[in-house]
């Protein structure tokens, strides 16, 4: 990063407790650090700010860490997530307005894209070196969640031994590396722009005994892990296994999981879309992606409509209902066009 990013970059560092007060609000200060549940500043202890360190490196004043997505960077890529920006220019003029400095951008390309965190080349690395989930214990897990039939999931893979990096919260005997499902996060494309890991335990029943059993990598704004083909409907949601359960009740449906309430906020859409569905999450984070992705739909004039699970969530529905209550359920919220075509045509 440099030039006016990489300047602003430094300013927002030396007022990194500001920075992190306003935009991450419902977290608290613990020692050099500022620790809040995500980029939304939902409360949690999952995403760690420096508050103090040197002005360059890896222990500088401003560098954060998201252990439950594996996402990190500076305090400029936090309010860029932390407001669902597309483009690094928003970014740029919210730091200035923080700042209090001129909204001038000199040099500055507007729709230059905000500066990934992680690896692309990585993500692609892990993905090429996993295989279908067939006979695999990926596909075990899925089934002790009632999820089934998803060996034809492109996106979906297995790797037995995929690297885990131990975080505060972990055993000092951890291992070094679980069996674990892989989703590959595409853009609107279908490139992989990065990967999804779930690790699992050794009979693939559970997640792994970890402090963080899921995390992302690689380029994940604006993406997520897609399952079927773009239309003018199509189902959004947080969780994979929330997608997938949806899955199972509307097959013929695309449908994208956002791993996370920044990212589902900022999901990008297809350009024939017309209606949206939100699968909803509730909690503080999932009320915020709510709200955003409304005011984005609203103002490119796409028709958006909330899905609330009956439980916890869409799983503990298929998993406690059963799949026909789950689609009754759905039937009673889809739009009258959607419940004929989606719903009432699979009997």
């Amino acid at each position: 990063m440099t030039g006016p990013a990489s300047d602003l970059s430094r300013a927002l560092a030396r007022n990194a407790e500001a920075v992190c007060r306003h935009y991450l609000g419902a977290g608290r200060r613990e020692g050099r650090y500022w620790i809040a549940g995500d980029a939304l500043g939902s409360p949690g202890r999952s995403l760690y700010v420096r508050l103090k360190g040197d002005d360059h490196g890896k222990g500088a004043a401003g560098k954060w860490t998201d252990a439950a997505t594996g996402e990190h960077g500076d305090l400029l890529d936090l309010i860029g997530l932390n407001c669902g920006h597309r483009a690094l220019a928003e970014t740029i003029e919210e730091a200035r307005i923080f700042l209090s400095l001129p909204r001038e951008l000199p040099d500055l390309d507007r729709e230059e894209p905000r500066r990934p965190a992680g690896s692309r080349k990585a993500a692609r690395r892990l993905f090429a070196a996993s295989k279908p989930i067939a006979h695999t214990l990926a596909e075990t897990y899925l089934r002790h969640r009632a999820i089934t039939g998803m060996r034809s999931e492109r996106r979906l893979r297995f790797h037995s031994r995929c690297r885990y990096r131990t975080n505060e919260g972990d055993a000092l005997d951890t291992p070094n590396a679980f069996p674990a499902l892989i989703a590959a996060v595409t853009d609107l494309d279908g490139t992989i722009t990065g990967v999804h890991r779930t690790w699992l335990d050794s009979e693939g029943t559970n997640k792994a005994s970890v402090a963080t059993p899921r995390r992302a990598m690689g380029d994940l704004l604006g993406h997520g892990v897609r399952f079927g083909t773009s239309g003018p409907v199509m189902i959004a949601g947080e969780g994979i296994e929330t997608i997938l359960s949806l899955r199972m009740a509307v097959p013929r449906l695309a449908m994208i999981a956002g791993l996370s309430a920044p990212h589902l906020a900022a999901t990008a859409f297809p350009p024939e879309l017309q209606r949206l569905y939100v699968a909803r999450d509730d909690d503080p984070a999932g009320t915020h992606a709510v709200a955003t992705l409304a005011e984005r739909t609203h103002a490119v004039g796409i028709t958006m409509i909330v899905l609330e699970p009956q439980l916890d969530d869409f799983n503990a529905d298929l998993r406690q209902m059963g799949l026909d209550r789950l689609r009754a359920h759905l039937a009673r919220q889809f739009a009258p066009e959607d419940r004929a075509r989606f719903l009432l045509s699979m009997g």
